[in-house]
């Protein structure tokens, strides 16, 4: 059921502490660690402590969380000083655009440039 802790995702087990992750800021609805695989200097994830496989399914249920999602972000952004000279809040969405976790999260990227489009 969407919102529930599924037994088989690894962002569920983080929030619930069964799974271990460098963790930089936790609210009532957040929890924000560094990604395991950084693609920038500044790699955070932040993700919604309820379960929804992406942002947009996360969106229609509980807006108020995903809005706290991009606040935290923002935070992190701040606390991490990425920005500074600016930072990316990227969402990915299905397989074909990168999500290897199905479980809503936002991706804050910082700490050197990001023109547009990568590469």
């Amino acid at each position: 059921m969407a919102g529930e802790p599924q037994a088989d995702c690894l962002f569920c087990k983080i929030v619930s502490g069964d799974v271990p992750a460098t963790l930089v800021r936790e609210t009532d609805t957040t929890v924000a660690f560094q990604d395991i695989n950084p693609q920038a200097p500044t790699h955070i994830l932040v993700i919604p402590r309820v379960h929804y496989a992406d942002a947009g399914s996360l969106a229609a249920a509980e807006p108020q969380i995903a809005a706290d999602v991009l606040r935290e972000a923002a935070e992190v952004a701040a606390q991490e000083k990425a920005d500074a000279t600016g930072y990316r809040i990227v969402f990915n969405t299905g397989a074909g655009a990168g999500q290897t976790v199905f479980h809503a999260h936002a991706h804050v990227l910082g700490g050197r440039g990001l023109n547009w489009p990568p590469g």
